[in-house]
């Protein structure tokens, strides 16, 4: 088997493994509806998410989890900094995984395919147990004592009344996408690339996860499910290898040459192809060793 040099995969966009523009765009778009319609859907059953919610929260204690409030209470220590995350928190969520996926989609094709896979499972089963487990979130539990930020200090992307927004479904705590997309963000960037400073994007998701808990929109546990979810789908579709290519190799004259090339040099490509008809093709591993 012949390795051949490469130059690295950043440099050199596999265009082939790239889907058509136009398909995912549509499948992209229709992910997103269904979605959205799923949420919609799993909105009402509110005594149930309140009686879940009780029984996270009592949960969280009982295995001494931190308390949201301190989180909480970091964040109120000014006004500008309580902004800022909620702003992080109605901002940042879907553009910054729209960005991640069309960079993928010019510059990491086959990664791209990969990491789309991973988030529409991972949405799939979030969107399940939305509908199997709604959750109020611990800024509408009196138990938490918790400032609802987004309706006090601005902005917030839900409505004031939650049994009645058209727009969101308040109830969809458990899991948390915010945190499971923001991680998935991070894993496909340092997996995608090459430069030593490409594990700080583990930031993105350390901010996520802050921000969501001091809010109020979210429990630790909505952020330790989605992490479950998350690598069982890591596992479950791993990201493919690079194809080989195929070069073909002229028939070997009887001094062991390879055409053009002197014998000694290119003995071990004679040997790869002396079994071979005239113009016969040959695999070599275009990523190196396995």
């Amino acid at each position: 088997m012949i390795h051949a040099r490469r130059e690295p995969a950043e440099r050199e966009p596999d265009t082939s493994a790239r889907p058509p523009l136009v398909r995912e765009l549509l499948l992209v778009v229709g992910l997103f509806l269904v979605y959205k319609l799923g949420r919609q859907a799993a909105n009402g059953h509110v005594e149930e998410a309140f009686r879940n919610a009780g029984h996270v929260w009592d949960f969280e204690r009982a295995v001494r989890l931190p308390d949201e409030g301190a989180v909480q209470g970091l964040l109120l220590h000014g006004d500008t900094l309580i902004h800022l995350a909620n702003t992080y928190y109605a901002t940042v969520h879907f553009p910054a995984t729209l960005l991640f996926l069309v960079w993928l989609y010019w510059r990491r094709p086959r990664h791209y395919v990969w990491s789309r896979r991973i988030l529409a499972v991972l949405t799939g089963a979030a969107l399940a147990l939305h509908l199997v487990f709604p959750l109020a979130p611990p800024r509408m539990l009196d138990a938490a004592a918790l400032v609802d930020t987004g309706q006090v200090y601005g902005p917030t992307v839900y409505g004031a009344t939650p049994a009645t927004d058209s727009m969101a479904n308040q109830f969809a705590a458990m899991p948390s996408l915010h945190f499971g997309w923001a991680v998935m963000v991070a894993v496909g960037l340092i997996v995608a690339t090459r430069s030593r400073w490409r594990w700080l994007w583990l930031l993105h998701p350390a901010a996520t996860l802050l921000v969501i808990v001091g809010t109020a929109n979210h429990y630790w546990l909505d952020a330790i499910v989605v992490s479950a979810l998350l690598a069982v789908a890591l596992a479950a579709l791993r990201l493919p290898r690079p194809g080989r290519a195929r070069v073909h190799l002229p028939w070997p004259s009887a001094a062991g040459t390879v055409s053009g090339v002197p014998g000694p040099a290119t003995a071990g490509m004679a040997a790869a192809g002396a079994a071979a008809p005239s113009g016969a093709t040959v695999l070599v591993r275009s990523g190196g060793p396995r």
